[in-house]
């Protein structure tokens, strides 16, 4: 574990988690869905669906930030990556690609999830800042047992991260200055944009994650959210 000992000192009034990947796994849920629709799939047939999927809302959702593509929520990217799976591994019925475009939204919560924000919000205001749209994110929230103040979309600035206004848009709602706000997310390219926006920064390890690079310089860096959690908590004086 890195980073600033004393979270508190730094004036810390509000944190802002990422959703996909940091509190839930994105991967194992995805791989789950695609099991139920393609029983008949191997081991290794699930890893070339995931990874299809996977591909298509990365391209898409970099083709809505270059301007190629006009916005389209997580849903609509979700269903075409449904029907890309769906097609590969031979599935016809209608009904079964319906559900299986909104695997995403029925993703389990990693084991410390839960109880650190339950922590977290006795101290802080806690909001989730996700690339998921609003339908998503609430039903995601709601199967995932995720507890906030406020849940905000992307959906909401018509953009991705790490586009700067998704950032604004928590620094918007939280209503201090983004030097008192900590983002703190599994992918290092997440909390990069964080930082352009201002904010501060704590990376998390997680299972397919986005590790740090060398020349990443966060404010907390740890493989434990609890650590994160207790290095928050207020100081008894």
């Amino acid at each position: 574990m890195t980073g600033i000992q004393d979270m508190e000192a730094h004036g810390i009034q509000a944190v802002v988690f990422d959703v996909l990947g940091m509190l839930v796994d994105e991967l194992s849920g995805l791989r789950a869905g695609i099991r139920e629709a393609a029983p008949w799939c191997d081991e290794a047939s699930l890893d070339e669906l995931t990874a299809l999927w996977q591909e298509h809302v990365a391209r898409e959702q970099e083709r809505v930030m270059q301007g190629d593509r006009a916005y389209a929520g997580s849903g609509t990217v979700d269903r075409e990556a449904a029907r890309r799976v769906a097609d590969r591994a031979g599935v016809t019925d209608a009904a079964t690609v319906d559900r299986l475009a909104t695997a995403g939204q029925r993703l389990s919560p990693w084991e410390d999830s839960v109880a650190a924000l339950e922590r977290l919000a006795q101290w802080y205001p806690v909001l989730g800042l996700s690339n998921a749209d609003r339908t998503a994110l609430l039903r995601l929230s709601a199967h995932a047992g995720l507890r906030w103040h406020q849940a905000l979309s992307a959906e909401a600035v018509q953009a991705y991260k790490p586009a700067p206004e998704v950032y604004r848009l928590a620094v918007d709602t939280a209503g201090c200055p983004p030097e008192r706000i900590l983002m703190v997310a599994a992918h290092a390219w997440d909390l990069r944009g964080a930082q352009t926006a201002g904010l501060r920064t704590a990376y998390v390890g997680r299972p397919g994650g986005d590790p740090p690079e060398r020349s990443d310089v966060f404010d907390w860096q740890g493989e434990e959210l609890d650590e994160l959690v207790t290095a928050l908590a207020p100081k008894q004086r």
